[in-house]
């Protein structure tokens, strides 16, 4: 490890390479292990250098971005955990486009879109992720996706080479796209979004943020809704349905005021979020028949 440390600080500086970074510091749900290697990137070329040397000495990379939508195992990550975030967040904007890099916040994005009176990203206002993250997932909420306002991303392949895709190549599906599936690194994306009425541009995101201050659990740490929605039904009901209200195990909790979401109630462990969603879906098969499929992202040793 040694080695791989001297060939990252070569191109890296050394207080952007950290060793057993505790990964609990950058998670929304306050959980996890440490990550080996923990890779700050301020450029591009920094971001293939690490890219580079991760599949030279064919170690495990994942990458980062503001922690949310994510459980990290509570024996950390092996191998480099790269971070896109508060280091690689430009906005630009380009008439009815914006150009932003992957570590932007979606709420940054949307502000500025407001800020233009541009509409059409109002719905991703309120979502806790980064741009990088949003098209990785195809990341939606309130109805808006991705796929409806991406033109096209830049992205790094496993190779190190530099693509940019258009929203059809990116093969975005529900919470997916060949992002996962091909192994990419997101490094920028271009929104195409329609010139509208400030005030209805406002009104609508201040909806929508009343709407996730009143419903959501913003006083706990969490990862986010933590159950994908099941065809024909919504997971928060059927958990409420199914009498899980609240329901604990050890410091994680089915929040008691929206069943869709797991909260880190009191210093819980990755294994206690595990063992809370094994017991959610084993008892909403039971009453109900229907699977239900996390949408929180596992990574590293559980």
């Amino acid at each position: 490890m040694n080695t791989i440390l001297e060939e990252l600080r070569q191109k890296i500086a050394p207080e952007r390479v950290l060793t057993k970074e505790p990964m609990k510091k950058h998670t929304t749900f306050r959980i996890g292990g440490e990550a080996e290697l923990y890779i700050i990137p301020e450029t591009i070329e920094e971001v293939q250098w690490t890219v580079k040397t991760a599949r030279k000495h064919e170690i495990p990379m994942f990458i980062l971005g503001n922690g949310s939508n994510l459980l990290v195992g509570d024996r950390g990550i092996d191998g480099i955990v790269l971070q896109i975030y508060k280091n690689m967040n430009e906005i630009t904007v380009n008439g009815t486009e914006i150009t932003a890099q992957a570590g932007a916040l979606l709420s940054s994005i949307a502000r500025e879109a407001q800020n233009r009176s541009l509409t059409g990203f109002e719905f991703a206002g309120g979502i806790p992720g980064t741009f990088g993250g949003a098209i990785t997932m195809n990341a939606g909420a309130y109805g808006g996706e991705m796929i409806q306002v991406l033109k096209e991303a830049t992205v790094l392949t496993k190779e190190g080479e530099i693509l940019t895709l258009s929203a059809e190549e990116l093969e975005l599906g529900y919470r997916t796209s060949n992002v996962i599936t091909c192994g990419y690194t997101v490094l920028s994306g271009t929104l195409s979004l329609k010139e509208g009425d400030p005030s209805e541009i406002k009104k609508q995101m201040d909806e929508y943020s009343m709407a996730r201050k009143t419903k959501q659990p913003l006083e706990l740490p969490s990862a986010g809704s933590t159950f994908k929605r099941p065809e024909g039904y919504f997971a928060g009901k059927l958990i409420d349905d199914a009498g899980l209200r609240g329901y604990q195990v050890g410091g994680a909790r089915v929040s008691d005021k929206h069943c869709g979401f797991v909260v880190n109630q009191e210093n819980a462990t990755a294994k206690d979020v595990l063992q809370l969603i094994e017991d959610v879906q084993k008892t909403v098969k039971e009453k109900f028949g229907v699977d239900l499929e996390p949408e929180v992202k596992r990574v590293g040793k559980f």
